[in-house]
């Protein structure tokens, strides 16, 4: 493909260029470039926000480049501190390795397994001696690393840094070296970490590697970096129903965000949704393609088809899901329905119930409730519906 073709491909969704120049010439003659993106095996499961990345890889792989997932197994031993305000607790070599393996099942959902080199630090981490450390470590300052804005931050608040994190960004520098990548990829808080690739390169008399920024993905919340920890995640093996209920229900302002950075479609067919739904149509059906593409990406064509087909009976139909769940409390007279909301799980509190109700978003029996006054009667199962997603069938004995 023309150099200017590939270079647009490159640069859609991403946020920063650095090195730019030496790509261009790279692709005008025409090398195969060798792409290198580093994953810490952290966590037993990729989410959404890691496919981000995942995409980009995609994109290098269908231009015929040389794409290498590096698991992180020895790099996963110090801990990335990356965006962290205290130390991160490195991983013991078990969860590594299982980590590392669930990270191998689930990255052929969006790369192409025909194509991908799938490689791991350790094989040359683990031979590195004492000396070699000292002689990498003897590569960069203090004062470098306090550059970086999350030693800074940690060093100003008298938070500790222990001297071993300072070695996490050498050696992620170090595995280009290694691999003699061309181009890195990494989110925008990888920054750092990815110039030290460029300088541990030049300084082994080697061509500095072209780094490509990817913006963090907003989770369901749009708000907040998609996050376990904060539970605004899809998870890429999660159910069909799941992945399409979660995409339908984020924002309309975040949703050609989330197209931007994980559609597969070509930018151009993104941008004749833009401008359909500028010329009144409804965002709803762009979201439902991309809730289609997502789910089909991560289950199957048959599953996403049945996803889509269930959502609509749940919400566009307002018929009901087929697998309610059942729960049974003991009759003792007089049930408030906001107490009997919290007990249940449907709220986190009394007053987000009364809340709920005043809006009109619970219902029993599919009626909305007007008053937190509503009696129970005994041995009679009622159904009982909060918001759009959660229901459940409740029998006083």
């Amino acid at each position: 493909m023309d150099y200017k073709k590939q270079l647009q491909i490159i640069k859609q969704g991403i946020d920063e260029i650095i090195g730019e120049d030496d790509l261009v010439q790279k692709l005008k003659d025409k090398k195969i470039l060798t792409i290198k993106v580093g994953f810490d095996p952290t966590a037993p499961d990729l989410h959404l926000g890691h496919t981000v990345i995942l995409r980009k890889m995609r994109q290098f792989q269908d231009l015929g480049h040389k794409v290498i997932f590096l698991i992180g197994d020895f790099t996963g031993r110090i801990g990335d501190p990356s965006g962290k305000n205290k130390t991160r607790p490195p991983l013991t070599d078990n969860e590594i390795k299982e980590n590392a393996q669930t990270y191998k099942d689930q990255v052929y959902k969006v790369l192409d397994p025909q194509k991908t080199v799938v490689d791991f630090n350790s094989r040359w981490g683990d031979s590195m001696s004492a000396a070699d450390m000292i002689k990498l470590a003897a590569q960069s300052t203090v004062a470098r690393m306090i550059e970086r804005d999350d030693f800074s931050k940690r060093y100003k608040t008298n938070q500790p840094i222990s001297i071993h994190e300072f070695l996490y960004p050498l050696m992620q520098g170090y595995d280009s070296v290694e691999l003699e990548a061309d181009i890195e990829l990494g989110g925008t808080d990888q920054k750092f970490n990815l110039l030290v690739g460029r300088d541990l390169q030049r300084n082994s008399d080697m061509s500095p590697q072209t780094i490509i920024t990817l913006p963090l993905l907003e989770g369901l919340d749009g708000v907040k970096k998609m996050s376990k920890s904060e539970q605004n995640y899809i998870g890429i093996t999660e159910s069909a129903d799941e992945i399409f209920g979660k995409t339908m229900s984020i924002s309309d302002e975040i949703m050609f965000k989330w197209f931007d950075l994980l559609s597969l479609r070509p930018s151009s067919d993104i941008d004749d949704l833009k401008k359909s739904i500028d010329n009144g149509a409804n965002p709803r059906d762009a979201k439902i393609e991309l809730a289609y593409e997502l789910t089909e990406r991560f289950t199957s064509k048959k599953d996403a088809e049945e996803a889509r087909e269930n959502f609509f009976k749940k919400f566009a139909k307002n018929e009901l899901p087929t697998n309610i769940e059942e729960k049974e409390i003991p009759f003792l007279g007089e049930h408030a329905l906001p107490n009997i909301l919290k007990d249940l799980g449907m709220v986190t509190s009394t007053s987000e119930a009364l809340r709920l109700i005043k809006q009109g978003a619970v219902k029993i029996n599919q009626n909305k409730v007007e008053s937190k006054d509503f009696k129970f009667e005994q041995n009679k199962k009622t159904l009982i519906q909060v918001g759009k997603k959660k229901f459940i069938y409740l029998s006083l004995i």
